[in-house]
């Protein structure tokens, strides 16, 4: 996937089994053919945030961020002092302190993390203009399906409550034009993607490496038998 010219990955460390040190190696990976390596982390949690970090990752995108008050929390795990609260360490992303190797990161790298805020409860709707207006949050992710879920509408998308929710955040996240509108696009047909681009979504999580692993397959093996 490093090679197939994606803009970026990302390592999913919350619906996985993926440790500390497989996302490490991973980080690496991508980062070996000069693409941007995001992580998702399990929870909004800042040891392991840090974890992550550490490891080398460009971005981090934390999940169920669903208040100002949590908003915060991520920023505080994502930030050196004076902005946050990250605490210093000797990894892999700091060059594990040979030479000049945490100053170079802490006055590079370190400020140009990206910091994506999972959208996905209908809490987080009502307190969206302060989760996106909170300087350190680089953009916001909507998880469709777990908001519909906390109205207790799982994937009733045309619901008109679930609706309302998903077009106050498309037009809050455009009111706000300087932080990413971010969107998982799981369906691999590309008019998915393109729909979303046209709403103006510009930060676009797409596929899953194990669907276009299994839909590939099919694919060929479909077209195997057609000919026998």
């Amino acid at each position: 996937m490093s090679h197939a010219g994606f803009d970026w990955l990302v390592v999913d460390m919350e619906h996985s089994v993926i440790d500390f040190m497989q996302a490490q190696i991973m980080i690496a990976t991508i980062q070996a053919q000069g693409m941007t390596a995001y992580v998702r982390v399990g929870e909004n949690n800042r040891r392991i945030i840090k974890r992550v970090l550490d490891a080398g990752a460009d971005g981090i995108i934390v999940p169920m961020v669903d208040s100002y008050e949590d908003a915060v929390r991520a920023v505080d795990s994502v930030k050196y002092p004076p902005v946050g609260k990250r605490g210093v360490g000797l990894a892999r992303a700091q060059q594990y302190g040979i030479g000049g190797g945490f100053a170079e990161y802490r006055d590079g790298k370190a400020k140009a993390i990206k910091l994506i805020a999972q959208i996905e409860h209908y809490q987080a709707i009502d307190d969206l203009d302060a989760i996106i207006g909170l300087d350190g949050i680089d953009g916001t992710l909507i998880g469709p399906y777990d908001l519909s879920g906390s109205m207790g509408k799982p994937g009733r998308y045309e619901d008109d409550d679930v609706v309302a929710a998903l077009l106050k955040y498309e037009t809050v996240a455009r009111a706000n034009p300087h932080k990413l509108m971010g969107f998982h696009v799981v369906d691999l047909r590309p008019e998915a993607f393109q729909d979303k681009v046209d709403k103006g979504y510009n930060f676009i999580a797409y596929g899953i490496d194990a669907l276009f692993l299994g839909q590939t397959c099919k694919e060929k093996m479909d077209a195997i038998r057609a000919r026998t």
